[in-house]
């Protein structure tokens, strides 16, 4: 397969990363919760002054380390970049935007797809929003199980674990959201379909 250009490279990130902050968005906008470091940040946020954005970015610092190691530089530093652009956009987006009208399964819906969506996108050119997606791929790249299925039985764990300090309406509501997030995921990037080089040289 041929190789994204740089060009092509910065435009993904900047398309995915932005999708990304959209489907929390939704979320955030209904109280709802998701799987992952994203997942951790939101539920952290609602019991701490501390935004979503810095909670977020500071959980995902160890496993740039990861993607480093196992992914490369360019990996881990395109991951990087793309969870700081999550950050920083999720915490201003109510300078333009708000939701007058909530109901939870839409923004558990579309959040899902769009946070889909636009990980789906990093992943094709050789990025990551760091923390448990890193892992993910590592899986993937080492034993070929798929990034959604590793993804979405992370995600349900911490969802359960959420039972501690969120209804259960609302958690019903979150295990939705990230099922639709996975299945985006599980459809649409599965190993030996669509390859990508995430910047170590091939054995």
């Amino acid at each position: 397969m041929e190789k994204h250009s740089y060009k092509e490279d910065i435009i993904a990130m900047l398309t995915g990363s932005f999708l990304v902050a959209q489907g929390v968005f939704f979320l955030q906008s209904a109280n709802l919760l998701t799987g992952g470091t994203t997942g951790l940040a939101l539920l952290i946020s609602q019991f701490t002054p501390l935004s979503f954005g810095i909670l977020y970015f500071l959980a995902n610092l160890p496993f740039y380390g990861l993607a480093w190691i196992r992914f490369g530089k360019q990996f881990a530093l395109n991951s990087l970049v793309c969870g700081a652009l999550v950050s920083v956009i999720t915490d201003h987006l109510d300078l333009f935007i708000t939701l007058d009208r909530i109901n939870e399964l839409y923004c558990a819906l579309a959040g899902g797809l769009l946070m889909g969506l636009g990980m789906l996108i990093l992943f094709r050119h050789r990025a990551s929003l760091g923390g448990f997606n890193v892992l993910c791929l590592f899986i993937q790249d080492k034993f070929g199980i798929s990034v959604g299925k590793t993804q979405m039985t992370i995600d349900c764990c911490i969802l359960l674990l959420s039972f501690l300090f969120v209804p259960a309406w609302l958690i019903g509501v979150s295990v939705f959201g990230a099922i639709v997030l996975n299945i985006v995921l599980t459809m649409n990037h599965k190993p030996h379909r669509y390859q990508v080089n995430y910047g170590v040289p091939s054995k």
